[in-house]
């Protein structure tokens, strides 16, 4: 099964449902797909879409879950490296108006270059990241997050 965490904040992010659904239908993707989409809303027969799930039930989904497709949350991400899951990471652009900037492409590049995920920048890239993770062998996630909030404050604090 393949999980989509779309976070829950009061952002949309359809353009990734509509190429997770757009993987579907070329034979990209051929397990079930379950999302937590949160506040975007998407209607679709390929996949099982939730709003807002509880605690439990997400980390039961989680824990069944072969590969987890994120949008750039830290608390996301976090959570499927900790359960050592195969992550493919996607930022919210600014631009589509799915965030207020553009720090998830950050984030997501910092995770990356680690070795902990794949990251792509562009949803359009997700095709030839779910051929990749079949055979990516994630750097275990150590939990250590204080070099990770500090660099996120510091991007903070620069972009005021």
């Amino acid at each position: 099964m393949i999980l989509v965490l779309l976070g829950t904040q009061h952002n949309e992010f359809t353009r990734l449902l509509e190429e997770i659904e757009d993987c579907i239908n070329n034979g990209f993707i051929t397990e079930r797909v379950v999302v937590q989409a949160g506040f975007t809303k998407y209607k679709t027969d390929k996949m099982k879409i939730f709003d807002m799930i509880s605690k439990d039930i997400l980390e039961n989904l989680v824990d069944e879950a072969n590969i987890i497709i994120t949008h750039g949350g830290v608390g996301s991400i976090t959570m499927a490296l900790k359960k050592h899951k195969k992550v493919i990471a996607v930022p919210r652009l600014h631009e589509f108006n799915e965030h207020v900037n553009d720090h998830q492409r950050q984030i997501i590049n910092v995770f990356n270059e680690k070795k902990y995920l794949i990251g792509i920048q562009n949803v359009e890239d997700l095709p030839e990241a779910l051929k990749q993770i079949k055979d990516f062998k994630p750097k275990e996630y150590k939990g250590d997050n204080r070099k990770i909030i500090k660099l996120i404050e510091d991007f903070i604090d620069n972009i005021k």
